[in-house]
């Protein structure tokens, strides 16, 4: 008998059993059904990778940090299929500030927000928008450069609801 059917044999009386495991693994189950909703949306945001990067020109979409590693970034809120027009190319300092609005330390490092502002990214116009507010009260070039940036009203809002 081999551990596989040991175990099995051991956990029919409830306390694990191994089928219990391969009938989540088969998606029948909720935690691996969640998972592999998961792992489908990041194989849907990879399949868009090739167009962001070309989009981006190999270069973080913020910053514009080239040669080195980006990551997909989808802007929040974050619709239920994702979408190209929602993804960013973020380098690891971006992305880390995207994904930790809490863990953000202002300074002179984000002064390239002041440029991004006016991409013709939308997604990179909003997290311009909110990354410059957050930094605003102690950076007066972030304060300078939001007065300066005209924002379509649909940016505006799209940067409020995912704050």
């Amino acid at each position: 008998m081999s551990s596989r059917e040991t175990w099995r044999d051991e956990g029919a009386s409830g306390c694990g059993s191994l089928d219990g495991v391969a009938a989540r693994a088969d998606g029948s189950g909720l935690m691996a059904k969640g998972f592999q909703e998961n792992q489908e949306r990041v194989a849907r945001l990879a399949g868009l990778g090739k167009d962001l990067a070309r989009r981006a020109r190999s270069k973080c979409e913020l910053c514009e940090a080239a040669g080195v590693s980006l990551k997909i970034y989808e802007v929040p809120p974050v619709p239920a299929e994702p979408d190209f027009d929602r993804c960013l190319m973020l380098c690891g300092d971006c992305h880390a500030a995207a994904e930790n609005p809490r863990r953000f330390e202002p300074g002179e490092r984000w002064r390239c927000l002041a440029q991004t502002i006016w991409s013709e990214v939308p997604a990179a116009q909003v997290m311009a928008l909110r990354l410059l507010r957050r930094q605003a009260a102690t950076q007066p070039w972030a304060r300078e450069a939001l007065e300066e940036a005209y924002v379509d009203p649909e940016i505006e809002a799209w940067a409020e609801k995912g704050e």
